[in-house]
């Protein structure tokens, strides 16, 4: 199906882009993209995602808007205290764009939340547990997955294409049966901008996936805001991990 009028205009960014054009648009305005926890992360994932055209998105988050969020949490307004943040997020993406699909579970990860088909899914959540459970999903389903996570002045991204490849994945880097860790946002503190960065490095991961520009599996990217410094570490499969192992 070829775009319309108004989505030529709309992307025309994108499509003045070789290494996108026409063909790359129709790829993001087809795909479902799925995104757990629509916080600090999910704010920016989800703006960026919504404005590039990724034709369904759909938001998980049983949390609700508290005043503490909007240091961070940039789709919120003290309007919103007491609200579910996935309803409010939807609100501020569809009038973004309305030409999307905004879905929503205002409750945790549950068997429901994976029940429909995804292309790939975006993890935005704070506790290890879930992303274990997206993790695993994901490498049984054969989607890509894009994590990350930020504590501090520091940042951490990690994305698997399973589709592409089914060797290394995220309980290779953290085990599932590793403890959740004692600092956290909560009790810790984190600097706004660095879940922006973290979040558009997401998005941007995202959109390279789905537009097949992405190589580097299991790759691990660590952002230090303080010093403003990069890190690229390579992780190694884990030949007996419960997920992705020889059995």
């Amino acid at each position: 199906m070829s775009l319309s009028d108004s989505q030529f205009m709309r992307y025309s960014r994108h499509l003045l882009m070789d290494d996108i054009g026409e063909q790359g648009q129709q790829r993001l305005l087809n795909a479902h993209v799925l995104i757990v926890g629509m916080g600090g992360l999910g704010c920016p994932v989800s703006l960026y995602l919504a404005a590039a055209g990724l034709g369904g998105l759909t938001l998980c988050d049983g949390d609700t808007v508290d005043q503490s969020n909007l240091q961070r949490q940039i789709l919120y307004t003290p309007e919103d205290y007491g609200k579910p943040k996935a309803l409010c997020a939807q609100q501020r993406l569809l009038a973004l764009n309305p030409d999307i699909e905004v879905n929503i579970f205002t409750e945790e990860l549950s068997p429901a939340t994976l029940a429909p088909s995804y292309d790939l899914v975006v993890d935005c959540t704070d506790n290890l547990a879930t992303r274990q459970q997206l993790n695993a999903y994901c490498f049984a389903q054969k989607i890509p997955f894009v994590s990350a996570s930020a504590l501090g002045w520091e940042g951490q991204l990690v994305a698997f294409d399973f589709a592409a490849s089914g060797n290394l994945c995220l309980n290779c880097i953290i085990d599932k049966e590793s403890a959740e860790p004692l600092l956290n946002c909560s009790n810790s503190g984190v600097v706004g901008p660095v879940l922006g960065v973290m979040g558009s490095l997401q998005a941007t991961t995202a959109i390279r996936i789905l537009v097949g520009y992405f190589k580097q599996h299991g790759r691990v990217q660590r952002y230090d805001g303080k010093s403003g410094q990069w890190l690229t570490l390579n992780a190694k499969a884990n030949p007996q991990c419960d997920i992705c192992g020889v059995r």
